[in-house]
């Protein structure tokens, strides 16, 4: 039996959890409400706070797995894609932790472990399967043809996903983060009020930036017609927006799907949370007679158990880095 603990700090939250011979028993998450004041992640705050968060989050990660910290066989921590100083607490501690203990260290890509969270539980995939990630830095197409032999087969060209559903709150004047509750109110509206541009980009590349300035000047024509406007449509305005975004996404994952002939398809990221983006999976998935697997919802936002899930089939292989591992901004999904 192998014992993991799982280390995450790539963006603004503090995750620890522990994972024992493939099973997770605890998975500690500090959000950082910081950053609201300045309607997003500041890198500087953000570091900060995990220097005070890291300590807490992995002592109770310990309690709730009910696991003592001298059972532990391997440090699984995300070494990127992330903010830099960030991910230097999360490396540091796991380095310091390794060392203390004289156990493995092992790396793993951020984006790889959100692929990789479909691992946990017994409802898992099959390879080889379509996994669509959707984060606020990413929009990707992976083909997972093993644990970790993925290709990138589509991705954006620009903006991510959720950076036009950031852009939309911020345009609409919603606090941050603006995400859910974009989702709260198009659970109330009607997503057929206002129609939105379906970017033409040819194979299965993503593009966001020309709908993020088609409703920046949606919303801009229409306010300055009616002040109130946003006030009166604002349920409408979610909900439209929500779809078009999701039926960019969907249409790209059933061509990718078409194309290499698989059945299994896969959401991942912190945009998977989205509700309608969920349900116009299940439905893509039921009119096609494909598998849909989609994460619990606190594994589909950023988290340590899809660490120290990645991090114990990196164990099986005994795929381990050496105390001078250091953390990468950027770190390539595949090579």
């Amino acid at each position: 039996m192998a014992t993991i603990l799982g280390i995450e700090s790539s963006c603004d939250e503090t995750s620890a959890s522990v994972c024992v011979d493939g099973a997770i028993l605890s998975n500690v998450i500090a959000n950082q409400t910081i950053h609201e004041a300045y309607g997003g992640v500041v890198p500087e705050l953000a570091s900060r706070v995990h220097q005070q968060n890291i300590v807490p989050a992995v002592q109770q990660a310990l309690i709730n797995a009910k696991v003592n910290k001298n059972d532990i066989d391997a440090v699984a921590f995300t070494r990127g894609p992330g903010l830099l100083g960030s991910l230097l607490v999360g490396v540091s501690f796991a380095k310091a932790f390794a060392l203390a203990k004289n156990i493995p260290l092992i790396d793993i890509n951020h984006m790889q472990a959100h692929v990789l969270a479909h691992f946990i539980g017994d409802n898992k995939p099959a390879f080889p399967f379509l996994c669509l990630t959707v984060s606020g830095g990413h929009t990707q197409i992976v083909l997972v043809k093993d644990y970790f032999d993925m290709e990138v087969i589509g991705q954006t060209l620009d903006d991510a996903a959720g950076e036009a559903m950031d852009k939309t709150s911020k345009i609409l004047g919603l606090p941050y983060p603006g995400g859910p509750l974009i989702d709260k109110y198009a659970r109330l509206g009607n997503a057929d009020a206002y129609k939105f541009p379906e970017p033409q980009i040819p194979g299965l590349n993503f593009s966001f930036s020309g709908l993020k300035t088609s409703i920046l000047y949606f919303i801009r024509d229409h306010v300055a017609a009616d002040p109130d406007f946003i006030q009166k449509n604002l349920n409408d305005i979610c909900a439209s927006v929500e779809k078009r975004i999701a039926t960019i996404l969907l249409n790209k994952l059933a061509k990718a799907a078409k194309e290499y002939g698989i059945k299994d398809l896969a959401l991942a990221g912190g945009v998977s949370a989205n509700t309608g983006l969920r349900q116009g999976l299940q439905a893509l998935c039921e009119k096609n007679d494909w598998r849909c697997f989609i994460p619990k919802m606190e594994y589909c936002t950023d988290n340590a158990a899809m660490i120290a899930i990645a991090g114990y089939y990196k164990f099986l292989k005994g795929e381990f880095v050496g105390q001078g591992v250091a953390p990468l901004a950027r770190y390539p999904f595949a090579p």
